[in-house]
């Protein structure tokens, strides 16, 4: 008879079924142990994480346009250009992975990165109010609301990867999903700080009495 037909055997099945019980109780104990729901809140701290850097990356790819717009107003401040050229440079520098959320320095250089950024598209679109032509160019005010629902975007992106960290690092501390986190290697998230969120929240003073 062909070995592919052959009958399995009483010992071959009693095999078969104590595998199959061993797998069904690992599954038990792997669930009861928080395993499974560690694995769901870290899946859901990764995806909101994409999110945060997909809304970046939009303001990102917008700067260019702008920054060229405002180029063709003329005796527009040089220096207000200059610093989103290069915050811009600064923030897309940083590799952003998916491992960035794991190192909190590294986390906390991109925010800081990010922050800046910030801080000097606020400057240039508080400056802009000085040039009527630049106000009154609908080219220029589109771009001005795509980013302006960017930035509003980047916020509730943020505020989603806050809350999926914080349940994500509540849950692993806990016992006994605690010893589960341990035995598999699941470390706490890195958070956003309030230094962090002051940075990037803030915009800067600018006074438009004084020239250079």
């Amino acid at each position: 008879m062909h070995p592919a037909l052959a009958l399995e055997t009483p010992s071959a099945g009693r095999s078969r079924g104590l595998r199959l019980a061993l797998l069904a109780l690992l599954a038990t104990v792997l669930s009861g142990c928080g395993y499974n729901e560690i694995q769901s809140r870290d899946e859901a701290v990764k995806a909101a994480w994409a999110e945060v850097l997909s809304q970046y990356q939009r303001r990102a790819d917008l700067i260019p346009n702008i920054v060229n717009t405002v180029k063709g107003e003329a005796n527009f401040e040089q220096e207000t250009l200059t610093r989103v050229v290069e915050a811009r440079a600064r923030a897309t520098s940083i590799q952003a992975t998916p491992e960035l959320v794991n190192d909190p320095a590294a986390l906390a250089r991109f925010n800081q990165a990010q922050g800046e950024l910030s801080s000097a598209l606020s400057r240039l679109l508080m400056v802009v109010e000085n040039y009527p032509n630049l106000k009154a160019n609908a080219g220029f005010q589109d771009l001005r609301a795509q980013l302006e629902g960017t930035e509003n975007r980047i916020g509730i992106a943020r505020n989603k990867y806050i809350k999926a960290t914080q349940d994500y690092n509540v849950f692993v501390r806990q016992f006994p999903q605690n010893l589960t986190a341990m035995v598999f290697g699941y470390q706490e998230r890195a958070q956003f700080t309030v230094e962090n969120e002051k940075a990037i929240q803030t915009a800067p003073t600018v006074d438009f009495g004084a020239k250079k």
